[in-house]
């Protein structure tokens, strides 16, 4: 990874609101549910007004796989055709 030279490293908050909630219209409260966390933590984190913590990494880092696979699986079935396949 290289570290910007003429500006600080994008916050980790910022990343997540301007390339993660705004686009995909998810808002705060939404976000807390799926990744299972409190609603407060979350306003508070968007809001400035709370660091991101391990934890909530952690559970941000878990969706984002699952995610990820999910899509992997979809095209690895879609392009393979091993929905067809008999076991």
């Amino acid at each position: 990874m290289r570290l910007p030279k003429y500006r600080p490293p994008t916050h980790t908050r910022e990343t997540l609101v301007k390339d993660f909630l705004e686009p995909l219209g998810i808002l705060p409260d939404e976000l807390a549910q799926i990744i299972n966390s409190p609603n407060e933590h979350i306003n508070e984190l968007v809001n400035q007004q709370h660091r991101i913590t391990p934890s909530t990494v952690l559970k941000l880092a878990e969706l984002w796989v699952n995610l990820q696979a999910n899509r992997e699986i979809y095209h690895a079935l879609k392009f393979n055709n091993l929905e067809n396949e008999q076991p």
